[in-house]
């Protein structure tokens, strides 16, 4: 297993501005699958700069963290027809991206779904950990998705303890948790090949004063109402593994384990503040 920092290349100011202009004629975004080639790509670890594929001389993404965070983004999945996908990948596809259109290269329809349009702002929201449209509980042709829901935070040493049987359960996982000892902080899950990220994604709606949710868009503030708990407000743990051979019991025991007991909860958030931190290296960079 492989722990990693969230580094993204700068842009320059120029850079920025171009981006910006690219984004006004975005007409479609699609990425090309062959499905016998999902798993392989899935479970390659190497980063990108071995690879010759980086973006950047800080670029330390791997190959199968950049190929799965690809295929989620993309709302139109345009399938290459190869003899040797079979169940199992179509399962494994379906069951990571749900609610893409899956188009043929061969089909006619290809150029229509390409040119149908792009809506850069929905396509962010929809992979922000707070209202990320997650995967749901699915099972077929051995490909399972178990979906992980708790309301109490994790301590920080079990859950580090535990990362390298939770990163290399299945062939990907994502979402956010809640640790004790960062009571305010929503944390990002994402998890592929092998190799862990995790980034501190700003703060839970529940530790914002009500002035602040004005400046929260609208997706957020929906995703937080329909999780909301009336103690702790949208924090919460929502984890989703999703492979084939997935143990869902196994998966279920240690993330469990992992949440702070009846004790160590009773004894309330100034007490959690005090537990041994184990994630600074990975969130303080």
């Amino acid at each position: 297993m492989r722990l990693l920092t969230q580094v993204h290349p700068g842009q320059s100011e120029r850079t920025q501005i171009a981006a910006r202009a690219a984004v006004d004629a975005v007409t479609g975004v699609l990425t090309a699958v062959d499905p016998a080639l999902l798993l392989p790509c899935l479970g390659n670890g190497d980063d990108l700069m071995e690879a010759g594929l980086a973006a950047a001389a800080t670029d330390q993404r791997t190959v199968a963290d950049t190929w799965a965070r690809q295929l989620e983004y993309a709302p139109v999945l345009a399938l290459v027809d190869s003899a040797e996908a079979d169940d199992e990948d179509r399962a494994l596809l379906a069951q990571l991206h749900p609610t893409a259109r899956q188009v043929s290269v061969e089909h006619g329809d290809l150029a229509q779904a390409a040119l149908a349009g792009f809506d850069v702002e929905a396509a962010a929201a929809a992979q922000h950990p707070a209202c990320a449209l997650l995967p749901q509980e699915a099972d077929e042709a051995g490909v399972g998705t178990y979906v992980w829901h708790a309301r109490r935070p994790f301590h920080p040493e079990r859950l580090y303890q535990a990362l390298e049987d939770l990163t290399c359960a299945a062939a990907r996982s994502r979402g956010r948790f809640w640790l004790a000892d960062r009571p305010d902080s929503l944390l990002a899950w994402d998890a592929a090949g092998g190799a862990l990220c995790v980034e501190n994604a700003g703060p839970w709606l529940a530790s914002l004063p009500d002035a602040a949710w004005e400046l929260v868009p609208p997706v957020r503030r929906a995703a937080a109402a329909l999780d909301w708990h009336p103690e702790h407000g949208d924090c919460c743990q929502r984890l989703v593994f999703t492979s084939p051979g997935l143990d869902r019991e196994g998966l279920q025991q240690v993330l469990d384990s992992c949440l702070l007991t009846d004790a160590e909860y009773a004894a309330g958030r100034e007490a959690w503040k005090r537990l041994p931190p184990a994630f600074e290296h990975l969130l303080e960079v």
